[in-house]
Formats: C-alpha cells, sequence, structure tokens
C-alpha cells in the first residue's frame, strides 16, 4: 500500500509544481484600445477597439497574438498544463451568402505562421506543410468554406485541427439548448457576434469547443468533445492568438474581445464594454426639409417627367427575356444591367478572350463587387429554352476544386450570358506557346495535369449526372490565384446542342482533340473526352498543339511525333526545350506515356479517368508499353473527304498490345470504370 500512496504523492507534488511553472497566466481584453498584440499581413485594431483580422480584400491573412510565450508544460516530456479561453467573434461578408474563408483560435509555437497561405489554409498552413506532425499547431477553426481537400462537413463547421486542416472532429455551427437539449443553428457569416469557449482538462486530457449567440451564457453540452492528449502537441512555452484568411469574396473578420486563463476558468466578457461593430448595409437616409416645399414639388414633377422619359429608355436598352417558369431560378439569375456595368457596356477594353461560343468579357459585380468572367452565348433558337436553362442551373450546382465555378446565366433576346468566376491568371495555353512571357516548371505543369484529371473523373463519375465537357484542351484549362489548373466550359457543348436543328449532327469540339468515333457519329462520350485529354496531357509536356506546322524533319501531328520518339527509346526528346533538365523524368515518361494510352483509336482500350487518376497520383502502374511490337508506319491521321472522315488508326499489332496493357488495367481496378 505504500507504494501506490507514494506515487499519488509525487503526482500532487508535480501537478503543484506545474501550476507554479505556468504562472497562471490570465489576460482578458474587453476590446483591444491599448493592448500590445503583435500582429501581421493586414491585421490591425480599428479607432473604437475592434481586433480587426482581415479587411475587404481578396486572398490575404491576418495573425494577431499575445506578445509573450505563455508556460504549457514544466518540461518537454511532461503533461500540459489545462487552460480555457473565450472570445467574441463576428463576420461580416459583402455578399449575403457566400465569406471567405474563416477564424482560428491558434496556438503555435512561433508569433504568427510563416509560410501560410490565405484562403482554404486559414492563413495556419501550406499545402506542403498542412498534416505534418513537427508543426506543433492547436487551432480552433470556425471555417465558412467547404474544402473537399480536407474533407470539411460543410461551408459552416466548427472543428479541432491538430498539425493540420483535416479536423480531428468537427461539428456544424450551432449549439444545444439548455432547455430542451435541441441542436440549433448557428450561420457563422450572419454578421451577428457570437461567443466561443474553448477548454482543455489537462488531468482528464479531453478538450471541449462550445459556440453560442453573444446574448447566451455557455451552454451545459459543448459543440465538441474530444478526448485528446495535447502533452506531444505543445512545447513547454507557446504563444496564442488568432489567424483567419479571405478567399474571392470581401469579407471582414472582427474579435471584439478575449480572455485566457491558465489552470483556471477564463474569467468572462462585459458585453457592455466591447467596441461595437460597423454599420451593415446603407446608412438611414436624412429627413426631407420641410422648407421650400412648394418648390420642391415642382422641381420634383420636373424630374419625375423626365425620370419616365429616361426609364423608357433604360428599360428598352437593358430588356432581357423573363418567364415565368424562371422564376425559381432567381439566386441564378443576374440583371443584364448588373452585367452590363459590371463589364462596363462590355467594352473592348474588359475583353478577356474569344472562343467558339462567344466572348468573355471581365466584370466586377456593382453590388457584391465579386469579380466574375462573362461569356455571350448567341442563341436565337427557343427550342427546348426551358430545358437548357434548367440545365444550367444544375450545372451551376457542381461544385469541384479544379472546375470554373458557373455562377448563373441571364437571357436577353437572342442572347445567353453565362457568368463564370474570374480566374485571374487566364488560360493554360498563354504559359505553353509562342514564347511564353512565364514558363511554367515542370511542378505546376504536373499540378496542373493531377487538377485537370481530378475535375474531369469528378465530371465523368463525381456527380449525380453523367457531364461530357467535350472540349477537353489547354485554352479550357483557367489558372487561379495559385496557379491551380481549372477546366472551364464544362458541358457549355452539350448545352449548346438543345438550340441545334435535332434532325442534323452537330459534331463539336477542336481539330486534333476529336476522338475518331466522334467525327464519325457525331456522338461524344466519356470516352471522347479521355481522347481529348489524351491530347491535352502531350501538349502540356511538349509545350506544342496537337496540330501544327513544323519542319519537315518533325511530324505536324503531336501524337504521332510523340509515338515515333517513344518507338526510338527517345521519348525525352518531346519534352518542352523551356523546361531545360529541370523535370523528374518518371513523371514526365509517365504522363507521355499515359497520353498515347489515352489516344488510342478504339474506345475500349482508353482508361476511364478513374483509372487515369489512379496512374497519376501513383496508386496504380501503369500497363508497360515498352513490350510493344509496333509498325514502322506508327501514328497516322488521314483526312482524304474532309472533316467527317477525320481518323486515328494504329497498327493492328499495336491495338493487340494495348487491349493486353487495359485488360491488366481494369483487372486491377475492379468496377473502376
Amino acid at each position: 500500500m505504500f507504494l501506490p500512496i507514494k506515487l499519488k504523492l509525487l503526482l500532487v507534488l508535480s501537478i503543484l509544481v506545474g501550476f507554479a511553472f505556468s504562472q497562471d497566466l490570465s489576460i482578458t481584453y474587453n476590446g483591444f484600445l491599448s493592448t500590445n498584440l503583435t500582429l501581421d499581413g493586414i491585421t490591425e485594431i480599428t479607432p473604437n477597439g475592434l481586433l480587426k483580422l482581415t479587411n475587404a480584400t481578396r486572398q490575404e491573412k491576418g495573425h494577431a497574438f499575445f506578445p509573450n510565450p505563455v508556460t504549457f508544460k514544466n518540461s518537454a516530456n511532461s503533461s500540459a498544463f489545462s487552460f480555457s479561453t473565450t472570445f467574441v467573434f463576428a463576420i461580416l461578408s459583402e455578399y449575403p451568402t457566400l465569406s471567405g474563408h474563416g477564424i482560428a483560435f491558434v496556438i503555435a509555437p512561433t508569433r504568427g505562421l510563416p509560410g501560410a497561405l490565405p484562403s482554404q489554409y486559414l492563413g495556419l498552413f501550406n499545402e506542403t506543410n498542412t498534416g505534418n506532425a513537427t508543426n506543433h499547431v492547436l487551432a480552433i477553426e470556425l471555417d465558412t468554406i467547404l474544402s473537399s481537400e480536407f474533407n470539411d462537413i460543410n461551408d459552416n463547421h466548427v472543428g479541432i485541427d491538430i498539425n493540420g486542416l483535416t479536423s480531428k472532429l468537427a461539428e456544424p455551427a450551432g449549439y444545444y439548448s439548455d432547455k430542451n437539449g435541441l441542436f440549433q443553428n448557428l450561420t457563422l457569416i450572419s454578421g451577428k457576434p457570437m461567443k466561443v469557449w474553448v477548454d482543455y482538462d489537462g488531468l482528464n486530457k479531453h478538450i471541449s469547443v462550445t459556440l453560442a449567440p453573444i446574448n447566451m451564457d455557455k451552454p451545459n453540452k459543448p459543440l465538441l468533445s474530444l478526448p485528446y492528449d495535447l502533452s506531444p502537441i505543445l512545447n513547454e512555452t507557446m504563444y496564442i492568438g488568432f489567424s483567419s484568411s479571405t478567399g474571392s469574396v470581401l469579407t471582414s473578420h472582427y474579435v471584439l474581445g478575449w480572455s485566457f486563463k491558465m489552470n483556471g476558468v477564463a474569467q468572462g466578457l462585459d458585453l457592455s464594454q466591447l467596441p461595437k461593430l460597423p454599420r451593415v448595409g446603407p446608412k438611414q437616409k436624412s429627413k426631407v426639409l420641410t422648407t421650400g416645399l412648394p418648390v420642391i414639388l415642382i422641381v420634383s414633377l420636373s424630374i419625375a417627367i423626365s425620370g419616365v422619359v429616361y426609364q423608357v429608355r433604360i428599360k428598352k436598352k437593358f430588356a432581357e427575356v423573363l418567364e415565368d417558369w424562371e422564376l425559381d431560378y432567381g439566386p441564378h439569375r443576374f440583371k443584364y444591367k448588373d452585367l452590363y456595368i459590371a463589364t462596363k457596356g462590355f467594352r473592348d477594353k474588359e475583353l478577356l478572350g474569344r472562343g467558339g461560343f462567344g466572348r468573355v468579357y471581365r466584370g466586377i459585380l456593382p453590388s457584391s463587387k465579386i469579380e466574375v468572367a462573362v461569356k455571350r452565348v448567341s442563341h436565337e433558337s427557343r427550342q427546348g429554352m426551358k430545358e437548357f436553362v434548367a440545365e444550367i442551373v444544375s450545372i451551376g450546382r457542381l461544385r469541384h476544386r479544379n472546375l470554373v465555378p458557373l455562377l448563373g446565366y441571364c437571357r436577353r433576346k437572342g442572347e445567353l450570358l453565362l457568368v463564370y468566376e474570374y480566374m485571374p491568371n487566364g488560360s493554360l495555353d498563354r504559359f505553353l506557346y509562342d514564347q511564353p512571357k512565364y514558363t511554367l516548371s515542370w511542378n505546376q505543369r504536373f499540378r496542373v495535369i493531377k487538377g485537370v484529371a481530378s475535375g474531369l473523373f469528378y465530371l465523368h463519375e463525381g456527380w449525380e449526372q453523367v457531364v461530357v465537357h467535350r472540349d477537353v484542351k489547354a485554352s479550357n484549362v483557367l489558372l487561379d490565384g495559385e496557379l491551380n489548373g481549372r477546366l472551364g466550359d464544362f458541358g457549355l457543348a452539350r448545352l449548346y446542342d438543345h438550340g441545334t436543328d435535332p434532325q442534323t449532327t452537330h459534331v463539336v469540339g477542336t481539330l486534333g482533340y476529336l476522338a475518331p468515333e466522334h467525327t464519325r457519329t457525331g456522338k461524344a462520350t466519356t470516352s471522347t473526352d479521355v481522347y481529348a485529354f489524351g491530347a491535352f496531357l502531350l501538349e502540356v509536356v511538349s509545350g506544342r498543339r496537337p496540330i501544327e506546322a513544323r519542319t519537315q524533319a518533325e511530324d505536324p501531328i503531336l501524337v504521332d511525333w510523340v509515338f515515333s520518339c517513344w518507338n526510338k527509346g527517345e521519348i525525352l526528346e518531346a519534352v518542352d526545350q523551356n523546361l531545360g533538365l529541370d523535370y523528374v523524368r518518371e513523371e514526365v515518361e509517365l504522363v507521355m506515356k499515359l497520353g498515347l494510352l489515352c489516344s488510342h483509336s478504339e474506345p475500349t482500350v482508353r482508361p476511364s479517368m478513374r483509372q487515369v487518376v489512379l496512374y497519376l497520383d501513383g496508386a496504380l502502374a501503369l500497363p508497360e508499353l515498352v513490350s510493344l511490337s509496333i509498325s514502322a508506319t506508327g501514328l497516322s491521321f488521314t483526312n482524304p473527304e474532309g472533316f467527317s472522315d477525320f481518323a486515328l488508326s494504329y497498327p493492328s499489332s499495336m491495338e493487340k498490345a494495348f487491349s493486353h496493357a487495359t485488360s491488366i488495367a481494369e483487372s486491377l481496378l475492379s468496377g473502376g470504370r
């Protein structure tokens, strides 16, 4: 009995010593005037004492940390102390239903988080270090964007993050009522202040997080309850503070007050002393003066008459088609006037480019200040218009990080206007051809390739319906602010067929990307998309268009040329010279061989996009092509009688070899197609 008692005494003594070392830090800020927090990024303290982590800017981050290190445990191998914190926050977005990207309470080894990125990374981590065990970071995230790469549960949740952005535990934002125990939802981007409590029990190794409206006491039942020992995560001394970031939507993130206590319960905040949030919406109009009423009436009448005449002219100028059935699509329907103002009257100065379906203009929506791209599509036929618009709205629900979001549409006379999220770096082809000003590195190109593959796989298999793109090529791949590849114009060719004569075959696509069976039958399938993706792979690696004029020593057909290089055992001759030798040989060979496999003339030989993604990720070995028996003729394009007779053929020996290779891949991927 003596030994257990002795151990208990030692345990108690160690806890008492821990309390002494921790200095029982206690801070309370009812507003942040005259505080000496360490700020970086775009964070500032407003004149009335608000801690403004971010302002209405895009793709930015901000940090605010208590300036002194806080003792969290006695030594490297001892247990972490208990702590408690509470704070009041508010998120004000310029757009009522969108925001970006959220707030996090942070415990980190340093003041600030060097190398951290904005947007979905919340100013905490970047794409290379998220999830690393060496980070030693605990964050409580209040996340307002669904990031599928971090397995987010929705776009309005609270999560416990340890060393990375994939939460150990997350729940939709809300609280449990003390009266009936029912869950009550809260909207983080409502613009209303809310309270958060974070408690860690060092003895029982348990984290709890509670959320509630500002006018409520702390609910008895926490929103998040996670048994977890923070001792390996927290160093002896750490820094405490906040991090936030913005994305494409103008958003301001505020902290109104903050209290923190080591080895105890954080002191409650005095709500009456907290600073006021800025006004949301227009200011209240002043009262009309009562003097000079007769003069005002006469002037008003004259203005009214002029206004009526002006409105008639404006209404005619901005007239648009609106039928009863479109009322159901209200959130997806843009006013022509707003798009006209956004693009400055569709001025040539705002023109981003021209495509097979119309011109694309850059614009800033006047109400939300969101940057968009507006595509003007001619559509004279009224046949199938209702189905056409319904499909646009349906495609507008597609959400994937490698697709350009379709935000909505507008219909006016014989014209359709499609509104997309704006991609600041334009299309990929600008970085590949005609002596580009900036050369993409191999790592950047490979990331774009994998991104486009992921987006195309989502269109084929990841949504409730199969969406066939029909025009996969470099000019339809757009690059966002971080040079991530995003596939644009998905489904547009298929949608456009609603306005064509159903008795005619409408072959949509670009020469060099069209599969042989597509040109014969006019029918687009997921397999024809894979064929176009194969041409896309080869052009990204080689920096050449699928068909272009070359010297007699080189084949003008890209796939033939790459095939001939491979057949000679010199496939790296096809690599873009702008890359020099700065690339990963195995990855380049994989992409080129995969491009040839996707470009096979037989649809059944081509892999599915599911298989393509596995090949690119290294989760599945590409069928070995070296052992193929290839005739001297290689690959050839023929066009004896015009576009409709266009075909791509392999020698019969190559067809058999590719069929054998693909059957092996399919057997490994049972059910993958």
